[in-house]
């Protein structure tokens, strides 16, 4: 039976590197430069300005609190950025993050995932470290999902092929 450590960790990467980060990329394939810098208002991000937040948070909060990497985010710089910012440097950003990312999973044990760890002001564990950087870039490529649907009225596809009416154990109630 895989540890807890193990599960934790697998279904991280999964959330994150098969699901979300296709998803954004998916996303940013059917935006123009412009399109990705666009903010409907004065008090929303652009989609650019969501992908480098992601960055930001995910490397301060895993590569840096539990990653033991130095901390130099500006996080404001995330928001304030108008672009144009190439497409082909997100991309670069987000595939450069990942592979960091999955070197520190690699190396975490089972200690460090629960104890202490001071990021961003605040007084977390590496359990809610793993759940907030999931959770938050969930959170963030939803916003994104949504901005591209509403953009170019198309259907994502991310459960194409799939039948998500089945209910209830290999679909028996």
């Amino acid at each position: 039976m895989p540890e807890f450590r193990d599960l934790l960790v697998q279904e991280v990467r999964r959330r994150l590197m098969d699901e979300s980060v296709p998803r954004i990329k998916k996303c940013l394939a059917e935006l123009t430069e412009a399109e990705i810098w666009y903010r409907p208002n004065e008090n929303s991000n652009s989609v650019g300005n969501l992908v480098l937040h992601l960055c930001g948070n995910v490397r301060q909060w895993l590569l840096s609190g539990m990653g033991g990497y130095p901390d130099h985010r500006v996080r404001q710089a995330e928001f304030d950025e108008r672009g144009p910012f190439p497409t082909s440097a997100l991309l670069r950003h987000l595939d450069e993050l990942m592979v960091e990312v999955d070197q520190v999973l690699n190396k975490l044990t089972a200690a460090q995932i629960l104890q202490p760890v001071d990021v961003q002001g605040f007084e977390e564990n590496g359990v809610s470290v793993l759940v907030h950087i999931v959770e938050h870039f969930s959170y963030h490529t939803g916003q994104i999902t949504y901005f591209v649907k509403w953009r170019k009225n198309i259907n994502t596809g991310y459960y194409d092929g799939l039948n998500l009416d089945v209910t209830g154990k290999n679909g028996a109630d």
